[in-house]
């Protein structure tokens, strides 16, 4: 018996600022998997804390092996977005990531309603996502921080620094 289809669409009107963002971690070693389990609480407890200007939180499995595991979350703005990675506890995760892995690499790739994504790829080793096609280069200079690699401009530092990461500029 055949069934008709439900076809339905979304109006976005009332988000022109809307950006989509892609995030995930994969292990990369065994021990990657302690790392990983012990982001999955922070990261459910910082999404139901409804941090402003998010819409939406969804978790993702990307993979099984290599386990590679993620979210996909809705912001009203990319100010908002910005704002959040820019305070706590986020902006602590994202240093302590940057200083050591723990095994793990950490991936997003973003989408904005007016134009524009980027992405960044940290301890990937097989490319994805949009490395799977288009050239990598690294994520220095220009590159380093999600404003510019999106072509907008934001006048916050990064959560940190080029040089405060490599102690160099490049």
């Amino acid at each position: 018996m055949a069934t008709r289809v439900n076809r339905q669409t979304v109006d976005l009107s009332g988000y022109p600022e809307l950006v989509v963002i892609y995030l995930g971690m994969r292990v990369n070693r065994l021990y990657g998997m302690r790392t990983l389990l012990g982001f999955g609480p922070r990261i459910a407890k910082s999404a139901a804390d409804q941090p402003d200007g998010l819409l939406l939180h969804e978790q993702l499995v990307y993979s099984l092996f290599p386990m590679n595991v993620g979210m996909r979350q809705y912001w009203r703005d990319m100010p908002s977005l910005l704002a959040w990675a820019r305070s706590e506890p986020h902006k602590q995760w994202w240093r302590d990531f940057l200083r050591d892995s723990g095994g793990t690499g950490f991936w997003h790739e973003t989408y904005l309603m007016q134009g524009g994504m980027e992405a960044v790829y940290d301890d990937i080793p097989k490319p994805l996502g949009f490395g799977g096609f288009a050239p990598m280069r690294p994520a220095r200079g220009p590159m380093f921080g999600f404003a510019a690699r999106a072509g907008r401009q934001h006048d916050q530092a990064p959560v940190l620094s080029e040089d405060e990461l490599y102690g160099d500029t490049p």
